[in-house]
């Protein structure tokens, strides 16, 4: 597995870059343009190892897929009842949105379809999109947990729904906010004859919802409650003709780069900020960080635009309730820009950090404590005392398999006073393929090490 050697900055970080098209939304464009009407096209840049996890999953299911240009798919749909049942188990990598969101289609197919991930994605909890599903009238069984009682892991086997039988409707009550159930839940309810309901304890990201929409499907908001209604609805999805917008997640790691180095002037291009994605603005805010939106317009229902971002001198914060839900996938990076904030940052109400890729709760006090930075690990955050006036010590940690965590070590290693190396950094594929190349278009200077142990 290749690791990352990391030079101190000695220069601004400066330039105007892209980043991958926001894997959540092309997750969940590439299962709808699969079950949709016609020829779909999605086009965006550089697609992800998750992104394409989901893509196998739509072959495996009888969709055709072209590729006529990079970052460009043609995707041939099968309309709601014309999958057919994969010939061998769907790998689906690393990507629990693949997992999830494919066992909400699954559920009302006619076949047995089985899911299977890779070691990480093995262990990650199951029970919570298969409970759901299955008060639903679903069939879906998995590995019982050893760990936790009551729980299952992949691989999953789903199915059949024989005809006459029908999924019902549901009104269900999620214990935790949850994208990936909410939305498990609403692809299955497009099979069903009657309503959808689910409520959240906090609004969760709304991309499935607003995609939904905009193909014609009679789904409502309120609040937290969702609402899909299928009566009066025609039942087929036209198709999609979408450019997705940039990564506002990978976007976060530059846009946190540029924070920490001296004199850096960062711009990332046609980045999609909707409002239940935008808690690292709001985090950024409170801990007066230096960045600036410009606004392009909408794609699809969803907000996109430019941003651009400075150096700043940060100060501690509380990261919790509605923020942390809204920027879940960018806490670590928070605690990179916490480790060089005046004061102690307290992150806190971020449980579900601890059944990510990895326990990131766990993993990333172990990198911050790698760097020199005092913290305190908590059961559903933790106590981050900044180190500002001085480089970080230069360190060699671990990803854990992990992409986030290995792009923010990285960010990490640029405030540091000597080389640090972040093994196995091959996982950063998973949602930002060209980090390293960004990162050094913008100035910075790290090395591959294709020869790591």
């Amino acid at each position: 597995m290749p690791d990352l050697v990391i030079q101190p900055s000695v220069r601004p970080l400066f330039g105007s870059v892209p980043v991958p098209a926001d894997k959540s939304i092309t997750h969940r464009a590439i299962l709808l343009a699969g079950i949709a009407s016609g020829r779909s096209r999605i086009r965006g840049n550089t697609l992800g190892e998750d992104n394409r996890a989901t893509l196998g999953a739509l072959r495996a299911l009888g969709v055709g897929v072209e590729e006529p240009t990079p970052g460009e798919l043609l995707i041939e749909g099968k309309g709601l009842s014309g999958l057919t049942a994969p010939a061998a188990p769907i790998d689906c990598g690393n990507s629990g949105t693949t997992m999830r969101l494919l066992a909400g289609i699954l559920a009302a197919q006619p076949f047995t379809t089985i899911l299977v991930g890779d070691a990480s994605l093995s262990k990650r909890p199951m029970e919570r999109v298969a409970k759901p599903l299955r008060l639903r009238g679903a069939r879906i069984e998995g590995r019982l947990d050893p760990r936790r009682v009551g729980e299952i892991t992949a691989p999953l086997e789903i199915g059949p729904l024989r005809p006459p039988h029908a999924l019902c409707g549901i009104e269900y009550d999620q214990p935790v906010a949850s994208a990936q159930v909410k939305s498990a839940l609403l692809l299955s309810g497009l099979y069903a004859p009657d309503a959808t309901y689910v409520r959240e304890p906090l609004v969760s990201r709304d991309h499935t919802e607003r995609m939904l929409s905009a193909l014609g499907v009679p789904i409502r908001t309120a609040g937290s409650m969702v609402e899909l209604d299928p009566s009066g609805w025609s039942g087929e999805i036209p198709a999609l003709d979408l450019e997705v917008p940039g990564d506002i997640s990978a976007a976060s790691f530059l846009l946190a780069a540029a924070q920490l180095v001296p004199e850096s002037r960062v711009t990332v291009r046609r980045v999609g900020w909707n409002p239940t994605r935008t808690g690292i603005f709001e985090a950024l805010r409170d801990m007066d960080g230096v960045f600036a939106m410009e606004a392009k317009g909408e794609v699809m229902a969803e907000p996109i635009g430019d941003l651009h971002a400075s150096p700043a001198t940060l100060r501690a914060s509380r990261i919790g309730g509605e923020i942390a839900a809204r920027s879940i996938d960018e806490i670590p990076i928070l605690c990179a820009l916490a480790a060089r904030a005046h004061g102690v940052t307290e992150i806190y109400d971020a449980a579900e950090l601890r059944v990510k890729e990895s326990d990131r709760i766990a993993v990333m006090a172990e990198v911050l404590r790698a760097f020199g930075v005092r913290c305190e690990e908590r059961r559903d955050g933790m106590l981050i005392e900044g180190r500002p006036d001085r480089p970080l010590d230069a360190a060699g940690v671990s990803s854990h398999g992990d992409h986030r965590i290995a792009m923010a070590a990285a960010v990490l290693a640029l405030c540091a006073d000597g080389p640090s190396r972040v093994r196995d950094a091959a996982c950063i594929a998973t949602s930002f393929p060209r980090f390293v190349g960004t990162l050094r278009a913008l100035g910075a200077t790290i090395e591959v090490d294709e020869g790591a142990p």
